[in-house]
């Protein structure tokens, strides 16, 4: 004993396990060095019932102490282990009944210093050879114990000085529960709980029988120095000395760890601060590079006119020097344009001179019959992330030795209309209570919760409830209702209504949540009511995960303003029969909820989802806005149906209209399309709701362009003297089929290279749209040339359109028809916009445009936050809004260990653990460092710990059996967030062995094996939008490779063990951390093709190739500029819109044709020549692409879903607009100054 030598007196006064209610009878006793008040057993408390242990008190006996040897003094030492022999006469009854103690002992014996502080004190009450002077009887009771009557101690009062009590409790205060994350102190303060919990306090929930453990009342009392007021004669407060946290034992025990003491924590440096912002010159880095870029850019302009106007150029700068040269001197690139233009007319006016009807349509169908076999993939982790990406990998590996995380069907319940109250309380002092805490309402919710509970569905023809399908951490097979893992506010009530209606609470319910929510742990609260607060599926419910939007400190729960009620079920495979019944009981479960919600009589306003909502909304929105598509497509063609007439006489409209060519165009887009679908059907390539989407979308304006560019040509085009219609299509043909090759070709191969994306949606897009493309080129040049040499024979032959049998008088005139719109820019816009001055003005808007939104583009939001998935009006963007206002704590984060780390060694432990004498940086105290900086590390509640659980289970200090055994094995079960996570262990009847940890236990021997995974799971802080989800993901990678590394040192480590955080949310947040670099590779492959092919097809002519790729790279970089000022976010839908329209789709189609027309534009100069392709091509361009795009993006602003209105309706909106300029302004005014010279022979 410390302080004391030789002498001990035992009275087996247990402690903080030792009490219980009392009859009150006051004794006089002396108070005398040497002597005892009490010693031995004498029975049971009668005055007790229902406590968790037997409540056996000491006989009152005054007299001295005696001396205690041989195995009565071994046995006291385990419990009391100071050192040195003790006086004290006793007998073996006794001291077995002192191991007791070892029950509450148990919760702190990761601390050493604690743990013998907690010890000593009990052991000073019950075997100091002074006891008598520490202690007081106040109450007797006479017991008849083996057949006889004596008195036994039922009460009595402690005196310790401040010092010793202070200092104990301090050295108490910070040890946790590995398996929760909490204070002990917190489950041995009784309804105060770690915040409010005091010395005295602490020692009065020790000393009160309704603890459950306590076999007598003991009344501490705490004595300052210097007080006598209150102290009885005689006695001594006890002043020993009590051990610090970061102090060693007498008995040998280690420091505490620094997770259970902060003293003993190293001195750290602050974790690095996040990168700032890129600044230069004092200001934005980026901001500053745009405007350097700009000046030189201008500069560089100005320098070009300089030096071409001192060349002796007229005042547009154009070589006034043109001749006639003889054909030796025409370039070898000249000669190439010439020579691939004419090969490629002659071979596209043969084409166009067959018919090929009937075998197209038979080639579509062929393709088409692949659609019987499509498969749909609905699964947002199929769309998003690629088989071998290391979160896939990680889930995979998670699931297939975990389970895959289980299935959430929540409600987060308000009431918003009802007044808060202050609760004067003389226990816990003046409390705020938000209105929401009130008896009515968790009586409500638990009325709601159990009509969800006895939710019964019908499916496969047989009846399936929630215990078919929950999650049941603690009994997995054969589940009973009681048994799945519901976590609410009525769950400290075990969900019993006569529990919440008890008349001993005294219709105060604030004062029993409070005691709930302050020890969740509890087995037995201190109320009247000695109830348990832990669920009745066995398993603590953590305040945080029951309320939330509570104000203040993180722990000030009566201020929550929500309920949350959380129903888990397991998550099955979508092949097992399982998974249609979680489905199915989901669907019920949404039911329900919603007819509760529209209840008038409800009183709470809430939000909710089940595991199914996010993708039933978005495939019921998709389903909703199909009429929107199909009006998009109607007003498209309509509108081709309009433009492409020729309406010379008002009495030959119905001769002249095209109804029947847009409807043959139609056409031919759906049949490329559904002939792309049907292929990769036939080979096994599943398709998207994306794909139906967008393909159609896109196909439909590359190749109205097409049809725009040879219809108005064949109009504009005079048939020549003794030339067949057939020969004129094909003449015509093979003038524009060159130039729609060129962006077709350009197009599709930027398809086919876009499928080297790593994201599947991705990939599967580019597939389709490739072949589609492609196929649309083949029809238009094959199908719909016969259709509209078939048009052209009605028009000959003046027949009206619908009635072919009807024909009008009034004859067609013979002269070319150019429309309105081709004059207009040949004799108005063409002059206008290449006028010197407005070419200098329109370099300089264009080049600050461009400089302008390469600073906007570093500033671009990488990102797709999942409510925007949501239609509007969707009850999921309630959920989100209630999910980030109220929740108080993240989603779990899990830390896996893979195989080739070895647990069965003390060096293997060590590392891991972080209780007493574990590495100060092993893996669960780096987590708990990260843990101490959530800002940074986004972890909020550090890692649970199953070595932890299994280090405190091989204790000898602990003596709750935990073992059960099943034929020869024993199974080791602890619990870690509701998961079984032993292992199977063999029996041995060997002698005691020595385990890690250098702790030993009798006859039966655990051994951990090599295993294959093990996890500890921790919580993120609330993460509320993609970029916390994303740097939480990319800083708990951090922190793993950290852990690996530390771990990888250990002796016996397989050099692949690795260290992987896992969550539910990394396969759809990992696509951000590389979807920067991995957008400007694919979109860097689809310029290159067009770069190559705009030069091979314009016989090599790179200099119209470079500028072809300038303004498609100015117009990309333009639209991610204008998508950080409207708000758009780049991510992966923002991806496809930008490859497939922008990069190349709109581009291209803008682009390409003005190029290749003024490459072969004979005029003599290149304003005459710009000029010309502006007129002749860009109307074509203009009615073509411009105008057949915008009215049908226009109609998708009408959408519900906010994916299509954003980036369907906004981004092709800017991509059109920004395209639609770039083509028609700033392309010509480039061309005019730097395009390719024609010398003319």
């Amino acid at each position: 004993m410390r302080g004391h030598s030789n002498t001990s007196c035992h009275c087996s006064c247990m402690v903080m396990q030792i009490l219980f209610h009392t009859v009150q009878v006051l004794s006089q006793a002396e108070h005398r060095a040497g002597y005892c008040a009490f010693y031995e057993e004498c029975g049971r408390n009668p005055s007790l019932e229902g406590a968790l242990i037997p409540p056996i008190v000491p006989c009152r006996n005054y007299s001295r102490a005696r001396e205690l040897t041989g195995e009565h003094y071994r046995k006291l030492k385990e419990v009391c282990s100071h050192g040195k022999k003790v006086q004290l006469i006793s007998n073996k009854r006794t001291i077995v009944s002192l191991n007791i103690l070892t029950l509450s002992k148990a919760l702190l014996v990761r601390c050493p210093s604690c743990a013998e502080n907690f010890a000593h004190l009990h052991c000073i009450n019950t075997c100091s050879p002074n006891q008598s002077q520490t202690v007081k009887v106040t109450k007797v009771m006479n017991v008849t114990h083996l057949g006889k009557t004596r008195e036994v101690v039922v009460e009595y009062q402690a005196y310790l000085a401040t010092s010793f009590a202070d200092g104990a409790f301090q050295s108490c205060q910070n040890v946790r529960i590995p398996a929760t994350g909490g204070f002990a102190i917190a489950t041995m303060c009784g309804r105060y709980g770690a915040k409010l919990c005091t010395p005295q306090r602490w020692y009065d929930f020790q000393g009160d029988t309704s603890n459950g453990l306590a076999p007598l009342d003991i009344d501490f009392r705490l004595i300052k120095p210097g007080e006598v007021e209150g102290v009885p004669e005689g006695v001594i407060p006890y002043k020993g000395r009590a051990l610090k946290c970061n102090e060693t034992t007498p008995s040998g025990g280690q420091v505490c760890s620094c997770q259970d003491c902060k003293e003993s924590c190293p001195v750290l440096p602050p974790p690095p601060l996040p990168p700032g912002p890129f600044r230069l010159l004092g200001t934005d880095g980026f901001l500053v590079i745009s405007i350097i870029l700009f000046c030189l850019l201008i500069f560089s302009f100005l320098f070009f006119l300089l030096v071409s106007c001192l060349k002796g150029k007229d005042q547009n700068c154009n070589d006034v020097s043109q001749r006639v040269i003889h054909p030796a001197e025409v370039s070898c690139a000249d000669r190439n344009s010439m020579a691939a233009q004419a090969f490629l007319s002659s071979v596209f006016q043969k084409w166009g001179t067959f018919m090929v009807l009937l075998v197209s349509a038979v080639v579509v169908l062929g393709f088409g019959t692949g659609l019987m076999f499509i498969e749909l993939t609905t699964d947002p982790v199929e769309l998003w992330s690629a088989p071998n990406s290391r979160a896939r990998q990680e889930k995979d590996f998670h699931d297939k030795h975990f389970g895959p995380f289980f299935r959430t069907n929540q409600l987060i319940l308000t009431a918003p209309g009802r007044k808060g109250h202050i609760y004067d309380s003389l226990l816990f002092g003046t409390q705020n209570f938000s209105g929401l805490v009130s008896k009515d309402l968790v009586i409500e919710m638990l009325l709601l919760q159990k009509k969800i509970q006895v939710n019964v569905t019908e499916d496969l023809n047989r009846t399936a409830s929630l215990k078919d399908v929950c999650f049941a951490p603690l009994n997995p097979n054969n589940s009973a209702l009681t048994d799945c893992a519901v976590n609410s506010l009525p769950q400290y009530f075990q969900n019993s209504l006569d529990n919440i209606n008890a008349k001993r609470v005294l219709g105060d319910i604030r004062l029993l949540f409070c005691a709930f929510s302050s020890s969740p742990l509890s087995f037995k609260d201190i109320t009247d009511l000695g109830l348990s607060c832990m669920a009745d599926y066995g398993a603590p419910v953590f305040p945080f995960l029951a309320v939330g939007g509570y104000r203040g400190e993180c722990d000030e729960y009566t201020n929550a303003e929500a309920f949350i009620l959380t129903f888990s079920l397991n998550n099955y495979p979508r092949t097992n029969v399982k998974y249609n019944v979680a489905l199915q009981w989901e669907k019920e479960f949404l039911k329900i909820v919603q007819d509760y919600q529209s209840n008038p009589t409800t009183n709470f306003t809430f939000a909710y989802m089940a595991e199914r909502s996010l993708e039933d909304e978005i495939n019921r929105t998709t389903a909703e806005d199909i009429p929107i598509f199909m009006i998009s497509y109607a007003v498209i063609f309509v509108y081709i149906a309009v433009a492409l007439g020729e309406y010379s006489s008002w009495r030959r409209i119905l001769v002249d209209s095209k109804f029947l060519v847009g409807l043959g165009g139609i056409l031919v887009v759906a049949c490329s399309v559904l002939a792309s679908m049907g292929f990769y059907s036939w080979i096994g390539i599943p398709s998207s709701l994306v794909i139906l989407q967008v393909v159609p979308f896109l196909v439909l304006a590359v190749g109205a362009d097409n049809i725009f560019i040879f219809v108005l040509e064949y109009q504009r085009d005079v048939r020549k003297p003794g030339e067949e219609r057939e020969q004129q299509i094909g003449r015509v043909l093979g003038n524009v089929a060159p130039s729609m090759l060129l962006c077709s070709l350009s197009e599709s191969v930027c398809f086919f290279l876009g499928a080297l994306s790593t994201m599947p949606a991705v990939k599967t897009f580019a597939l389709y749209a490739a072949l589609a493309v492609l196929m649309d080129f083949v029809l238009q040049m094959t199908a719909f040339v016969a259709l509209l040499s078939l048009d052209a024979r009605r028009q000959d032959n003046n027949r009206c359109e619908l009635l072919c049998c009807v024909t009008v008088a009034t004859q067609k005139s013979n002269q070319p028809n150019e429309g309105f719109l081709l004059p207009l820019m040949r004799k108005y816009y063409a002059p206008v916009l290449l006028n010197r001055y407005m070419r200098f003005i329109v370099m300089l808007v264009f080049l600050f445009m461009f400089s302008a939104s390469l600073y906007l583009m570093f500033n671009v939001t990488v990102g797709l936050d999942q409510e925007l998935a949501m239609p509007k009006g969707s009850y999921m963007l309630d959920y989100f809004q209630y999910l980030y206002k109220y929740l108080e704590v993240g989603v779990p984060v899990y830390f896996v260990t893979k195989r080739g780390f070895n647990f069965t060694t003390e060096e293997g432990m060590n590392a891991v653990c972080s209780s007493v004498g574990c590495d100060q940086f092993s893996m669960i105290q780096k987590i708990q460092y990260a843990a101490n900086h959530p800002e940074q590390s986004y972890i909020g509640i550090s890692a649970n710990s199953w070595v932890d659980d299994f280090i405190d289970w091989l204790n000898p200090g602990s003596r709750c059996c935990r073992l059960y055994s099943f034929g020869p094995n024993h199974i080791l079960y602890s619990y870690d967030s509701g998961e079984i996570i032993g292992e199977t262990f063999q029996k041995s009847d060997s002698s005691p062995q020595r385990f890690p940890k250098e702790i030993h236990r009798t006859r039966d021997a655990a051994f951990l094996p090599m295993r294959a995974a093990s996890r500890f799971m921790a919580y993120h802080t609330p993460l509320t939008n993609s970029q916390e989800f994303t740097a939480a993901l990319l800083r708990a990678r951090e922190l793993a490779y950290d852990i690996t590394q530390g771990m990888l040192k250990i002796n016996g480590t397989s050099p692949d063990f690795e260290v992987f955080p896992y969550t539910v949310t990394n396969v759809f947040y990992e696509q951000y951390l590389t979807i920067v670099p991995e957008g400007l590779f694919n979109i860097s492959l689809c310029l290159l093709p067009t770069f190559v092919v705009c030069c091979l097809l314009l016989g090599l002519d790179l200099r119209s190739g470079l500028l072809n790729l300038i303004t498609i790279i100015m117009i990309t970089v333009d639209t991610v500029g204008f998508m950080t000022l409207w708000g758009i976010h780049y991510n992966a839908v923002a991806l496809i819109n930008l490859v497939t329209v922008s990069a190349v789709g709109i581009s291209v189609e803008f682009v390409s044709h003005m190029t290749r027309s003024f490459a072969l534009s004979i005029k003599p100069t290149h304003v005459e020549r710009a000029k010309e392709a502006t007129a002749n091509m860009g109307s074509a361009v203009f009615a073509g692409v411009a105008m057949t795009n915008l009215p049908g993006i226009l109609v998708l602003a009408f959408a519900k879903a906010q994916l299509i209105q954003i980036f369907f309706f906004r981004l092709n909106l800017v991509i059109t607009l920004l395209g639609m300029a770039h083509g028609l302004i700033f392309l010509p005014v480039v061309l005019s100054y730097f395009g390719k010279c024609f010398c003319q022979q």
